[in-house]
């Protein structure tokens, strides 16, 4: 069947709008956790007087000692983002997915390759937000003392340049976290969003989506917190020597499910009913 002119552009654009949508949505929702997570995994050990001991004592002491607006640290380089990273992040597992189409793949390896390569397009693009985010994430002081977002750009480009060790740095961690979760994310998703039946009542199918989306974000975040721990450390401050163990790579791993499950099907659920709507109505 022949594409109609225009037709692949309108496509795009829709799923780009969707995307940005969808990210959007997200990050206004879940960054509070993201400000919890960073901070958790940049800590310097235990001999470290600033560590928190819970993930209770972490937001009680953001909240008393940065006060309310302490837990939006950073959140203006994923708002700059996100738009063009979701959308990144679903126009081009819709393209990838297409493509694949033609290849001797199963439809459900399909939906994870396409998901992979989806991610590592989404890691260049979203890496040298995360570096500047992560800078303002880890300090401390009060939200008005620190630097806004621009000028602490402008330092890291100043002092550090813009390749692997500026705003760059970190692009091969990055790189394996957003691959990893997103082929885990999709996969798992559309997976067994297929093998799960529709449900007509327009409440439980959304509780289905819901449900499949917030076991895909949760299992992807499992699965790929060692790259997330490991672009936070070269983000962010090292630790002292000696401190790394095996379980650090696990470090924020509860936040980052608490952001990342729900957040994760928040997400598909924007983009999809967006994706819908704009489709009868663009």
């Amino acid at each position: 069947m022949s594409r109609k002119p225009g037709s692949f552009l309108q496509e795009a654009s829709q799923q780009i709008a969707a995307g940005g949508s969808a990210g959007l949505v997200e990050i206004c929702l879940m960054h509070p956790l993201d400000v919890v997570k960073t901070r958790f995994q940049i800590q310097r050990g235990k001999t470290d007087p600033t560590s928190y001991k819970s993930l209770g004592d972490s937001f009680r002491t953001i909240f008393r000692t940065e006060g309310l607006f302490g837990f939006y640290k950073g959140i203006l380089p994923p708002v700059m983002a996100e738009t063009p990273k979701r959308a990144v992040k679903f126009f081009t597992f819709e393209q990838y997915k297409k493509l694949l189409g033609h290849a001797s793949l199963s439809p459900g390896l399909t939906f994870a390759v396409a998901g992979l390569g989806s991610g590592l397009t989404e890691a260049v693009v979203v890496n040298p937000f995360e570096v500047v985010k992560v800078s303002l994430q880890a300090n401390r002081n009060a939200f008005t003392e620190q630097p806004s977002t621009f000028v602490q750009a402008r330092r890291i480009i100043t002092t550090e340049g813009l390749g692997f060790r500026g705003l760059n740095k970190g692009l091969t961690a990055t790189l394996g976290r957003h691959g990893v979760f997103n082929m885990v994310y999709f996969g798992f998703y559309f997976n067994v969003k297929n093998i799960i039946p529709v449900n007509e009542e327009p409440t439980l199918e959304f509780l289905r989506k819901f449900g499949i989306g917030l076991v895909s974000g949760t299992i992807a975040s499992i699965i790929n917190i060692p790259f997330d721990v490991a672009k936070s450390r070269i983000q962010g401050p090292q630790p002292e020597p000696g401190e790394i163990k095996f379980l650090a790579l696990y470090k924020g791993l509860v936040p980052k499910i608490m952001r990342l499950g729900p957040g994760g099907a928040v997400m598909l659920l924007v983009y999809e009913y967006a994706y819908a709507w704009l489709q009868k109505n663009w």
